[in-house]
């Protein structure tokens, strides 16, 4: 950790790190993320998840709270931006990657850039609204000013499979309704 990152996370918050000794870094964070998902998926919500790490630090997890929130901007994404920005003396979130379970949207691709996060790892595609490969090129658009580096599939079928048995769970409720 730099003498930057010491300053930046206060002592008494608990922070999950990841070390050589947990295995590949990427699926490390992702299953936070999964952890994350599955929190919504219990409070009924679209099981996405979302964590921000800095360093070999996750500094902000959430999940999608959109309907307990009755806001369409509470996505996974979109709180943990807003959370982590406690941490940064800007509003720049720089040095920092997002791993999600699903590919951000328009809105959360947007703000990612908007906010300078180095890095955004995802695990499965959203082909009806994502907004790195899937719909759109957001994240790597030359037109803009900040590009994120790209990594698509990390731990893709866990992720998928969460999505798929939620929502078929839901049409089972609504046949037997």
């Amino acid at each position: 950790m730099t003498r930057r990152d010491a300053a930046m996370f206060p002592p008494d918050v608990p922070f999950v790190e990841w070390s050589p000794e947990d295995g590949d870094r990427d699926e490390f964070f992702m299953r936070r993320a999964l952890v994350e998902a599955a929190l919504a998926a219990e409070e009924g919500e679209v099981p996405i998840g979302a964590v921000l790490v800095c360093g070999n630090r996750i500094v902000a997890s959430d999940h999608n709270r959109r309907e307990r929130a009755c806001d369409p901007t509470a996505h996974a994404e979109m709180l943990v931006l807003r959370s982590a920005s406690n941490f940064f003396p800007s509003w720049r979130i720089e040095d920092s990657e997002l791993f999600a379970t699903l590919e951000p949207c328009a809105m959360c691709a947007g703000a990612l850039a908007q906010s300078r996060v180095n890095r955004v790892v995802y695990g499965t595609r959203d082909p009806k609204g994502g907004a790195v490969v899937s719909l759109y090129s957001l994240l790597d658009d030359p037109r803009l000013n900040w590009r994120c580096e790209t990594v698509e599939g990390i731990l893709r079928d866990e992720c998928a499979n969460q999505l798929r048995q939620f929502f078929q769970a839901r049409r089972k409720r609504a046949d037997l309704s």
